[in-house]
């Protein structure tokens, strides 16, 4: 970490599942980095070698350390570096409007030791117009201008956790400043560890990146649940459906249903949240409505899922109230940690007030809650699947053996399409 007055290349305000994978592609390009967390705990936890869950491995931040990446408390360290980007979150609160809290303070901490010609970005999830509206007063507020004095400019974070496919490096960056000398800055800046620059013409425009790209997932993931419920009312085979039209070389993309949506990309609509003031006097006065439709679609399939185990018992003379239901996988990704906005959780909810005794299983969570309660860990998977009226496969983790758990479940609901056709009841 640089100590004195020397200057570091970079400092990511933010230490989670967005602000540490930029640490470790800028410290691997042999930037200097240093990471900015307020709370000492979560810095000296990092500096430790522990990673919050599904964020990055332990291997990936030892690598960093002996790299010269240190994480902090001190904002001293934010008068010290050449480029700042926040990574802070920005959840949707219960009014669905992103809470900008710790944005704020990120932006806060850097706003009183900023000094002239440095590159400042925005990586959280946020409305178009958050850059220039909401961040640059906060900025400005030590007497430096943004396009004069510093440089401001958004970027998209695109990181996708768990993807072994594309490195960071191998992610086109999308880039939009205040002036078209921002652009260059932030632009000058990836392109130390990214091989491809995209330059929006301004910050507003790759805001907007990072709402369409998201509701993209969500309005898709929409539609093939509808086509999950539809299809299973008419009797067909869905996933054959899926198997089929994949094969089409262009205008089709292929998306698959599942028992509901988790993880950070929330879907965004701006109009349907009039309390966003820096958003408020930019935004139509009609809400994204094919948003709107897919959070109401995608919100009812943890229901729905319930509902198909209560049916599938019934058909086999059992009842849900009282059923053993073994539940196979409780985060919102395959092979992640990471439980945030996974299904799993209402999915438990609804099965406890319905009367079902229900117990999980998850390689990469040890203990689980739901309702406040613990839920029981299976320890023997294949022994629990066997004893449990219903097993309910949630999530297809790499280490689940699918054929024979086919065979030991007395029934097996599986809501990813996962298993052999025939061999067990799918979504």
């Amino acid at each position: 970490m640089p100590s004195g007055p020397a200057a570091a290349d970079l400092a990511v305000l933010g230490l989670g599942r967005h602000g540490l994978p930029l640490a470790q592609a800028a410290t691997a390009a042999g930037l200097g980095v240093i990471g900015y967390d307020s709370d000492p705990a979560a810095a000296e936890a990092v500096n430790a070698g522990r990673v919050p869950a599904g964020v990055l491995a332990a291997a990936d931040l030892r690598r960093m350390l002996a790299g010269g990446f240190r994480a902090t408390a001190d904002p001293a360290v934010l008068g010290r570096v050449r480029t700042a980007v926040i990574c802070a979150p920005a959840p949707l609160g219960e009014d669905h409007t992103p809470d900008l809290t710790a944005v704020t303070a990120a932006a806060r901490a850097l706003a009183a030791r900023l000094r002239p010609h440095t590159t400042v970005i925005l990586e959280s999830a946020v409305y178009p117009g958050t850059t220039e509206d909401f961040l640059r007063p906060l900025l400005e507020a030590g007497g430096l201008r943004a396009g004069r004095d510093f440089h401001l400019a958004y970027s998209p974070s695109r990181l996708d956790p768990g993807d072994r496919v594309h490195r960071p490096a191998d992610v086109p960056k999308v880039v939009g400043g205040r002036t078209p000398a921002c652009t260059e800055a932030a632009a000058t800046f990836y392109g130390r560890f990214t091989e491809r620059i995209v330059r929006a013409r301004g910050t507003r425009e790759a805001e907007a990146v990072k709402l369409l790209e998201t509701n993209y997932r969500h309005v898709n993931i929409a539609f093939v649940n509808e086509m999950a419920v539809f299809c299973h009312e008419l009797g067909v085979d869905l996933w054959d459906v899926i198997r089929c039209a994949e094969t089409k070389p262009f205008g089709f993309q292929a998306f698959r249903p599942g028992p509901g949506v988790g993880g950070p990309g929330v879907p965004l609509d701006p109009a349907a949240a009039p309390a966003f003031t820096a958003a408020r006097s930019r935004v139509p006065g009609h809400p994204l409505r094919m948003v709107e439709l897919a959070q109401e679609v995608n919100a009812r399939m943890p229901r729905y899922v319930v509902q198909r185990a209560a049916t599938l018992l019934n058909e086999h003379g059992k009842s849900l109230r009282g059923a053993r239901v073994l539940l196979l996988g409780v985060t919102y990704k395959a092979d992640l940690a990471d439980q945030e906005g996974a299904p799993a959780r209402e999915i438990g909810a609804r099965l406890i007030e319905l009367g079902a005794q229900h117990g999980y299983h998850d390689p990469y969570v040890p203990q689980w809650r739901v309702l406040d309660r613990p839920v029981p860990r299976a320890d023997a998977l294949w022994e629990a699947a066997a004893d449990a009226d219903l097993t309910l496969l949630l999530q297809h983790h790499r280490t689940y053996d699918l054929q024979g758990l086919a065979v030991k479940a007395q029934l097996l609901l599986d809501t990813r399409g996962a298993t052999p056709a025939g061999a067990a009841a799918r979504l």
